[in-house]
């Protein structure tokens, strides 16, 4: 194996990709190279450590050369004996195939963030035997691995899972009673798993809380919502998954730069925006004390009663927060004569000191050319729209409805034209604004921020606020990777109590992703995941000339990819387990 460098020029500038590649001979002498491992964009010093881990020391040559990572096992010779039990090989069995790795990397996980310990001590097991803190973590794998119902854990994940293997268990820990049972006693314990939590992002990745990202999304549940009790918190109320028509809750998120979680909360699904940022300001300093922090948010958040009890608290609570461009308005005028900042490659910054605080005016070249061409492809769209819709010849009522479909379709472009309607018929004239227009270019690319930092470092200033994807990415996982929707609970408690679930398999994913980052940014969690789903345990039956039967359960070997990946990781698989034997059931046929 050795390392494999592809150079691709992007916006003028050479970016170099890395990836572990193998050579295979084929028939008639040709040899061929096998891709092994995607690496990404990684750094002189991470693509020296990869070297060393692929160099093989050659004993005759006296030195190292890169020819194989994990050289076959000596196999040693055995003499057998003759008073030994023989085995029938001929009427070898393989039977229930079932998915490995990846269940085993979830319980390294688990185990890295000290899960285990935190629930054993919180749910202990009950005088029927029951382990609740297993239960948690079958739910918890199964959310991170192959997301999906809990009546599908029971029917199919299960049994196709090494699951119980790997716990030292059985099919009780899929019994459905008992999985949906284990919703109610998590709720409880989650203001000590934040804490918890927080002290394990420390030692593990050297987290440090200086600046946190807040901010919301939202989840839908498509049910009649007459049918939800008085006091629920699923309610009506802006949905940002475009589902108006759905009762919904809303998830407020707290998480570092780096994407790990600190805490959550589930609020009524009509809470606005601007309702939530006290009660976690709150809730935060009663956590983890007052210190100096830096919230980072997006603007509608925080109303201006919440920011001046923020610069008025002792010490101050600092912030960093996007501001509506209607306010760039008022602030034209006096950021015209500031001179522009280079706050990194492609982006520039303006500031401006008014009203005790920073404002922030920043243009990012990549986002003008992106603003600009999504306006571009819409009011195209929007002028052959327009000019089609002027010919027709239909109904006023008709038209109307036309004219609505068109401005749902092009929002952007659509306030740019200004529309002059008969009031009789259905016929129309547009026209652009071109003053409008003006004012829409000068402001593509271009963001707002206020802030009452003290550091007037522009590039700092602009990482933070970019930084800001961290939490984005969080509700993304949590929606398409980890599927928290669909929710199938009616009770308002295990509604909660599943997006818990999930918020531990976030904690999880985040972690495995923090392990992959130094190694290879190309490589996500869930690529990762799947490379170890491939480990399967089969057991293996082998029938004795005495009558009885010898059962070996077995993981499959890993392939060499994932040998090199375990490696990195610096994780080792365990034995296999010890084999059993016992005597042939014999059926008989009446």
């Amino acid at each position: 194996m050795f390392l494999r460098q592809t150079q691709r020029k992007k916006d003028g500038k050479t970016h170099s990709y890395w990836s572990v590649v193998e050579n295979l001979r084929l028939a008639g002498g040709r040899v061929v190279q096998r891709h092994v491992l995607y690496l990404g964009e990684i750094s002189p010093s991470q693509a020296a450590a990869w070297r060393k881990s692929i160099e093989v020391f050659d004993a005759d040559a006296g030195h190292p050369r890169t020819l194989a990572l994990f050289p076959e096992d000596r196999a040693i010779a055995v003499t057998p004996d003759a008073s030994l039990v023989r085995l029938r090989l001929s009427e070898m069995r393989l039977c229930r195939p079932r998915q490995w790795g990846a269940c085993w990397l979830a319980g390294q996980l688990w185990g890295e963030l000290q899960l285990d310990r935190f629930w054993s001590d919180r749910l202990p097991q009950n005088r029927k035997g029951t382990r609740w803190d297993q239960i948690l973590q079958v739910l918890v794998s199964y959310r991170l691995i192959a997301p999906g119902s809990e009546w599908k854990l029971h029917r199919d994940w299960f049994g196709r899972s090494a699951m119980a293997d790997l716990l030292g268990s059985d099919f009780r820990l899929a019994e459905p009673h008992k999985l949906y049972a284990c919703h109610d006693f998590l709720l409880a314990h989650k203001t000590e798993l934040f804490t918890h939590l927080v002290a394990r992002w420390r030692d593990l990745f050297n987290a440090d809380f200086d600046v946190l990202l807040y901010d919301l999304t939202s989840t839908y549940f498509e049910i009649n919502a007459s049918d939800v009790p008085e006091g629920d918190k699923r309610r009506h109320g802006y949905s940002r998954d475009k589902r108006p028509d759905c009762p919904q809750v809303v998830i407020a998120l707290v998480v570092t730069p780096d994407g790990l979680p600190l805490a959550y909360e589930v609020l009524a699904g009509n809470t606005a925006d601007c309702k939530t940022l006290r009660m976690f300001l709150d809730k935060i300093e009663q956590q983890y004390g007052r210190a100096r922090r830096v919230w980072v948010m997006d603007r509608g958040i925080p109303t201006e009663a919440v920011l001046a009890e923020m610069r008025a608290s002792d010490p101050p609570v600092q912030y960093l927060v996007g501001t509506p461009k209607g306010r760039l308005s008022r602030l034209e005028k006096d950021l015209v004569a500031e001179p522009w900042q280079q706050a990194r490659e492609g982006v520039q910054v303006k500031l401006l000191a008014a009203d005790s605080e920073l404002y922030v005016f920043a243009e990012s070249a990549d986002r003008v050319t992106k603003e600009r061409a999504m306006r571009r492809r819409q009011m195209k769209w929007l002028w052959k729209r327009l000019r089609a819709l002027a010919a027709m010849e239909i109904p006023r009522e008709e038209m109307l409805m036309k004219l609505g479909a068109a401005r749902s379709r092009a929002p952007t472009a659509w306030r740019l034209v200004e529309i002059e309607m008969d009031k009789e018929s259905s016929m129309f004239i547009y026209t652009l604004n071109r003053q409008k227009l003006r004012t829409v270019r000068r402001r593509e690319g271009r963001y707002l921020l206020r802030t009452n930092l003290t550091e007037n470092d522009p590039t700092l200033l602009w990482q933070y606020y970019i930084q800001l994807v961290a939490v984005e990415e969080a509700f993304k996982n949590l929606k398409q990777d980890l599927a928290i929707r669909p929710v199938f609970h009616q009770d308002e408690h295990r509604i909660e109590a599943h997006i818990f679930i999930a918020f531990l398999a976030y904690c999880l994913q985040v972690t495995l992703q923090r392990r992959l980052h130094a190694l290879a940014p190309g490589l996500t969690a869930r690529s990762a995941l799947e490379k170890f789903a491939a480990v399967q345990m089969i057991d293996v039956h082998l029938p004795t000339t005495d009558g009885r039967e010898l059962m070996l359960t077995r993981y499959t070997q890993p392939e060499p990819e994932l040998q090199l990946l375990l490696q990195q990781l610096k994780l080792q698989l365990p034995r296999q387990p010890p084999p059993k034997i016992a005597t042939t059931a014999v059926a008989r046929v009446t």
